[in-house]
């Protein structure tokens, strides 16, 4: 039996894109079934790699420009021109400018981190004459709740004594004015679409400090310090625009960054795999599908809430179409995904080895794994003609 495979991915952070992640599935599902049908579908959501992935989609072009990153230093950003007919948009990931992979492991500190190079490809894009601005949040590196954008975009955030607050969520703590007076005026004219995971709030229980911090770099205390942080942003965001992001499902992705979207540029707040498929391939090829594979750099209790993996897995099992998962890393709570679409999963690591030694070689992990995975259904589907 010929089988049609689909594979449908998200990106390894720090270690593939989308698209090598895809075509290192497809090589290895090859090694094994040399005859098999092989339909790609790289899963963008808002995170790196979205930009190329929907330029290439639409027809549209790339620009390139230098903004201040993370930690403060010069990085070589991008954004993109979606082609096609209608309002002419663009396209920001704010990993671009904003990423964890542009912030070095030394200097991984997110109280200090900013996202005023988001505001910078904002501008640029207002520059080119966009009429829509879609802009994707993922593989975020930092906590300012969208502060330095802010700054970016003209707002200024003081402390009690009429000093401008310094870059980076820690700072937060110390707001007590915002001043909207030097906002771009061109803001108000231009429609913005965020693309977030749903399920991240600003503040409480599960507040973006809380879960996202430790991933970041930050120590207990450094967490304390930026949920008190966010707790401030959102109550002088209120004081300032009367809109209320602690509460705001989304608000919390990237650092927060969603909530300064909604604050200081009039964003639109979408889920991120709703808004995406606007643009993907997916389901059309999945009609096609016999099996879909994705993967996903870790995969865990976390996964049902938004990730790539689950949410392929649910449209698919909707459809009576099976789903595997490949894992760099399966944490705790990863059988929850059986409930989520996922029939089965793996780690593409067989073997002890450090972080950075399997980041190295993800693309031979990957294409290894999907070659074991493909072997063991061929046994399946002898015992199932004995």
């Amino acid at each position: 039996m010929t089988l049609t495979i689909l594979i449908a991915p998200s990106g390894f952070k720090e270690s593939l894109s989308v698209n090598d992640v895809t075509c290192a599935i497809a090589e290895g599902v090859r090694r094994a079934m040399p005859d098999a049908c092989i339909l790609s579908a790289p899963m963008v959501d808002g995170g790196e790699g979205t930009t190329k992935a929907l330029v290439e989609a639409t027809g549209g072009r790339l620009h390139h420009a230098t903004v201040t990153g993370p930690v403060g230093d010069p990085v070589p950003g991008f954004w993109g021109e979606l082609g096609g007919a209608g309002p002419r948009t663009a396209v920001i990931e704010m990993a671009a400018a904003a990423g964890l992979s542009l912030v070095p492991r030394d200097r991984r500190d997110p109280t200090l981190t900013t996202s005023r190079g988001v505001g910078e490809l904002i501008l640029r894009a207002l520059d080119e004459g966009a009429e829509r601005i879609l802009i994707g949040c993922g593989d975020s590196g930092i906590n300012d709740g969208g502060a330095g954008m802010a700054c970016a975009l003209g707002a200024r955030l003081f402390d009690k004594a009429g000093r401008e607050l310094p870059e980076g969520g820690g700072a937060l703590e110390r707001l007590s004015q915002i001043d909207l007076a030097g906002l771009d005026p061109r803001l108000a004219h231009v429609r913005i679409d965020a693309a977030v995971n749903w399920h991240n709030m600003l503040l409480g229980p599960k507040g973006v400090a809380r879960v996202f911090g430790p991933q970041k770099g930050a120590t207990p205390d450094q967490v304390q310090l930026l949920d008190r942080a966010m707790e401030t942003w959102a109550k002088q965001i209120w004081v300032a625009t009367g809109k209320n992001v602690g509460s705001l499902p989304g608000a919390g992705a990237s650092g927060g960054l969603g909530a300064g979207l909604v604050a200081f540029a009039g964003a639109s707040l979408h889920p991120r795999f709703d808004i995406m498929r606007e643009y993907l391939d997916f389901e059309r090829l999945l009609d096609c599908a016999d099996l879909v594979i994705t993967a996903e750099g870790s995969l865990d209790g976390q996964s049902p809430y938004g990730k790539v993996p689950c949410e392929v897995g649910r449209i698919a099992a909707a459809r009576g179409i099976p789903t595997i998962a490949l894992a760099g890393t399966i944490g705790q709570g990863a059988s929850e995904t059986f409930q989520h679409g996922i029939a089965a999963f793996a780690s593409i690591v067989k073997r002890p080895c450090t972080l950075e030694e399997a980041i190295r070689m993800g693309d031979k992990l990957l294409r290894r794994a999907a070659e074991d995975t493909m072997r063991m259904l061929q046994v399946g589907q002898r015992l199932a003609l004995r």
